[in-house]
């Protein structure tokens, strides 16, 4: 794949959250390869260690940053114990995310409240661990990683599509707060990606699934970050508050 040069993101400051794999590991990848400087923030040491290697072996630099997005006063310290090392964060992209698939009748509460405190209140936590920072220099960019399932509904995903139709709602409500001070809030939906979970789908189940995209594929988790390098970059300046569809025409 052929990655555009966005000279603007050399050396600014980013943050990743769910950075150990799939795409969130793809995007951090992919800002390292521009210059910039990125915090990786997830749950797993080793995993995002071994990302972290990954940039440095690109020639960026990655800074593994261990925390659950859910624990408010936990993002706090980490985030701002990396600001005070490397300095504002003025790239951010919330993509931390996990499923509990269920029909409602079998979703116990326990399982809707994770969905909802990683998937939406970790944005929450994580947006205003840097946006202080932001306000102070007037300038950034965040990106949130949502998806089709926000915009169309699923059965079975009624936590994990209300938190990511939330979330488009959280980055329209984000973009007209803070539009006037220089940072603009974008949202990506991804469609069905190749990741370690669509890896586990049986053979007659991926069958199905890439017969509903009119493309006729599935993406990757470089597809994703192709699109977030774009938000991230000076290149979408005048973009602030839109849902860019990332989906093979899964949804139009």
């Amino acid at each position: 794949m052929d990655w555009p040069v966005y000279p603007d993101l050399k050396g600014q400051v980013a943050l990743v959250t769910g950075a150990s794999q799939g795409i969130g590991a793809a995007i951090a990848r992919a800002l390292g390869r521009q210059g910039a400087w990125v915090g990786l923030m997830a749950r797993s040491q080793d995993k995002l260690e071994a990302v972290a290697e990954a940039i440095r072996a690109d020639g960026g630099r990655g800074f593994p940053l261990v925390a659950d997005v859910a624990q408010g006063e936990a993002v706090q310290a980490v985030v701002q114990e990396f600001i005070r090392e490397v300095g504002p964060v003025t790239l951010l992209v919330n993509n931390a995310g996990i499923t509990r698939d269920q029909l409602l009748l079998g979703l116990k509460p326990e399982d809707w409240h994770t969905v909802l405190a990683v998937n939406l209140t970790g944005v929450y936590w994580v947006t205003r661990a840097v946006l202080r920072d932001m306000l102070k220099v007037r300038r950034g960019s965040i990106v949130n990683i949502s998806s089709v399932v926000g915009l169309t509904g699923n059965p079975g995903q009624t936590a994990y599509a209300a938190a990511k139709a939330g979330l488009i709602g959280f980055t329209k409500s984000l973009a007209r707060e803070l539009a006037s001070r220089g940072i603009r809030v974008n949202a990506i939906a991804p469609g069905y990606i190749e990741t370690e979970m669509t890896a586990r789908l049986s053979e007659a189940l991926r069958a199905e699934y890439q017969k509903a995209i009119p493309m006729g594929f599935l993406g990757t988790p470089d597809d994703v970050a192709q699109a977030a390098l774009f938000l991230l970059s000076s290149a979408s300046r005048y973009i602030t508050g839109t849902v860019l569809n990332v989906s093979g025409g899964l949804y139009m």
